[in-house]
């Protein structure tokens, strides 16, 4: 818990989220966003933690973050993700989809497209719950059961799944460029491919026995086949799409509902996940064995993880710690990342060694020091 800096921001935090940086550099991020919720005026809000706005690697200068611009929003953000520098997109209850533009001159924020009522009943708007960006594209869920597609340069809809789902969908990801994945609040893990025609799904999951709600996804960086969920429960479950329809593991994680997972994109032997229970976990993959794991014995011995051949940092291994089987139980360590007796943590992000949180405590947490 050293190195955390708290700023109180007077709104309950829904989301946030680092703007990505530069791979070519080995750079920190140092911008964030938040959206909020519940609150009389929400809003979405750019936040920098470098000295005066500028990137500072100067381990000396812990400086709260610092607000940049902020923007009011129409509606509870419900999810916000960054299509590149510049865009952020935003996911409101009303049923709209919003991409702001951050104006880096001015430091101001504008609305540069809008799709109102994208999510809608047929007499009412309809949450949009979730979003997944690879830009241009753009793809969001809502609580009305549809898959929209969109491109950020495109005023009009790409393509619409009507009834893909019969139930809420809360969260979306991408598996590769023409595939995606939902989770809705029946347990129920869908694979979608554009390139077919219909509006059913390619391949359905699902949790077994009380099917308890899905409400965050996110897949492996490296492996598209590995896939972590969390919902209603607290479990936190680890699925493999090429084998079978169940999750392939399942860890008691938190105490209340899991409300958003993420695998750090560079390291993904650490996965992070936040709860209704008020923790922020740290899951980190280690094998106490001398043996590399690449040479240990598991049922998934020829997985081979592109990122072991691309430089990282660390002892990144060459098969998935997450698919190694019963063996590797014992060898997974977690972390709690925040004080105790706090409200729920609704929104993590983490990128490089930095990780922002937010809260419906009203306060926003840094630390740019996770051991990674």
């Amino acid at each position: 818990m050293e190195g955390i800096n708290a700023k109180y921001v007077s709104q309950k935090i829904s989301k946030t989220r680092w703007r990505p940086v530069s791979s070519s550099y080995l750079q920190q991020p140092d911008i964030f966003a938040t959206g909020s919720w519940d609150n009389e005026d929400n809003k979405i809000s750019i936040w920098s933690i470098g000295e005066n706005g500028a990137s500072s690697m100067d381990d000396d200068f812990e400086g709260d973050p610092q607000l940049v611009c902020e923007y009011k929003h129409n509606g509870d953000v419900l999810d916000l993700q960054f299509l590149d520098q510049d865009r952020i997109v935003t996911a409101s209850s009303t049923g709209a989809v919003i991409i702001f533009r951050h104006h880096h001159n001015s430091q101001t924020l504008s609305v540069s497209q809008l799709w109102e009522r994208a999510h809608h009943y047929p007499c009412d708007n309809a949450p949009c719950t979730g979003i997944v960006c690879n830009s241009p594209e753009i793809v969001t869920v809502g609580e009305d059961g549809r898959i929209i597609l969109y491109r950020a340069d495109q005023e009009g809809v790409m393509r619409t799944i009507e009834n893909a789902d019969s139930s809420t969908i809360h969260a979306v990801t991408f598996l590769r460029t023409t595939e995606i994945l939902t989770v809705n609040s029946i347990g129920q893990l869908k694979l979608w491919d554009f390139r077919q025609q219909g509006n059913e799904p390619s391949q359905i999951l699902s949790l077994t026995g009380d099917r308890a709600p899905l409400h965050c996804v996110d897949r492996h960086p490296n492996q598209q086949h590995i896939v972590a969920t969390g919902g209603q429960d607290g479990m936190l479950c680890i699925w493999d799409v090429r084998q079978g329809n169940m999750p392939f593991s399942l860890m008691e994680a938190h105490s209340a509902e899991m409300w958003e997972v993420h695998f750090h994109p560079s390291n993904p032997d650490h996965l992070f996940s936040c709860s209704e229970d008020g923790s922020l976990l740290h899951w980190e993959t280690s094998s106490n064995s001398d043996t590399p794991s690449f040479l240990q014995g598991g049922r998934n011995t020829s997985i081979i993880s592109r990122s072991a051949i691309a430089p990282a940092s660390g002892n990144q291994s060459l098969i998935s710690a997450w698919l190694t089987g019963d063996s590797s139980k014992g060898h997974l360590e977690t972390t709690h990342m925040l004080p105790s007796q706090m409200l729920s943590v609704n929104s993590l992000d983490v990128l490089g060694q930095c990780l922002v949180c937010g809260t419906d405590g009203e306060a926003i947490y840094v630390n740019r020091h996770v051991p990674i």
